[in-house]
């Protein structure tokens, strides 16, 4: 491989510098300072953190995903790592089995190590690791493993936006492409959705810092994303997302040549069925109301989606 197209981490991982930051993030999880939440338990004695899990890598499937924006999935997939666990606790989690519910299998990093070259065989553009926060430290840990076995995809960083700014400076260099939400303009339904009420404030330092670590997205002569930020905003109903100062922070703070992905495939799902406004689907003219402040910010890189998909 050309080594200006190799991964950065290859020569982070050569200069010891891979190895040293895995040990730094190891050392937070004896009172465990991962993410936002700071919930101080001792992961590596086998405590569970906020998120739900141990120190131990825990994940509900290995598998090449077909469905993310066409730059993350390409021709032959995203070879994706769900993880289990989340440290938010979202009334309308779609995910809600694996991050609410703790679907899925501890292993031992080696086993996450071989799951990375796995998907690598099987032809996956990237290793997309969803919803990686509270598992950094096993993610560093099985990259030490994977990559003198010959692990080269370029990693996609595929998270909820919740994220500490220590960490996220010690993971620059190592990963590709930041896939992050922003979910939320206003403290208050941040609250009382996702049980975090400091999410904006988290979230804005953390999308900055996204920004400045690997800038606007790059993709090659296929399409496929090589390097940059793509953020993600789920429209959610009767505005909760706030969507206009959400997408207003993106094009002022960052600017129009940010990537994003207008999201319109909310529906009610675990607690959110019954939880109003929450129980329902996000309206057509919900939908086309963000779309038109998307164009009207001047936002023209990324994706949105189409009304008749969705009913």
């Amino acid at each position: 491989m050309d080594e200006s197209k190799q991964p950065a981490y290859l020569a982070l991982h050569r200069q010891g510098v891979l190895a040293e930051r895995s040990r730094l993030l190891n050392d937070l999880l004896t009172s465990c300072e991962l993410c936002p939440r700071r919930c101080g338990v001792n992961r590596q004695a086998g405590e569970l953190g906020a998120c739900g899990v141990d120190a131990r890598p825990k994940v509900a499937a290995f598998s090449l995903h077909h469905w993310e924006e066409p730059p993350i999935s390409g021709t032959r997939g995203s070879g994706t790592v769900f993880f289990s666990g989340c440290s938010l606790h979202c009334l309308f989690c779609q995910n809600y089995p694996i991050s609410q519910l703790g679907v899925g299998r501890y292993l031992a990093v080696a086993q996450l190590a071989e799951g990375m070259l796995a998907l690598q065989r099987k032809g996956a553009h990237n290793l997309n690791l969803v919803t990686p926060t509270h598992q950094t430290a096993a993610v560093l840990q099985a990259l030490l493993l994977a990559v003198p076995e010959g692990f080269r995809l370029p990693i996609v960083h595929n998270g909820s936006g919740y994220e500490r700014l220590e960490v996220l400076q010690l993971l620059e260099g190592i990963v590709d492409v930041y896939l992050p939400d922003v979910k939320y303009a206003d403290p208050e339904p941040a609250g009382r959705c996702s049980g975090r009420s400091d999410y904006v404030a988290h979230n804005r330092r953390a999308l900055l810092e996204m920004w400045r670590q690997v800038g606007p997205l790059t993709v090659d002569g296929e399409g496929l994303a090589r390097r940059g930020m793509l953020v993600r905003h789920l429209v959610l109903p009767v505005d909760l997302a706030g969507t206009a100062e959400s997408l207003a922070f993106l094009a002022e703070k960052i600017g129009p040549e940010v990537w994003i992905s207008l999201m319109r495939q909310y529906f009610p799902a675990h607690k959110a069925l019954h939880t109003p406004p929450l129980d329902r689907k996000v309206t057509s003219q919900e939908y086309a109301k963000a779309f038109r402040t998307v164009c009207e910010l001047g936002l023209e890189n990324g994706f949105v989606q189409t009304v008749d998909s969705y009913e």
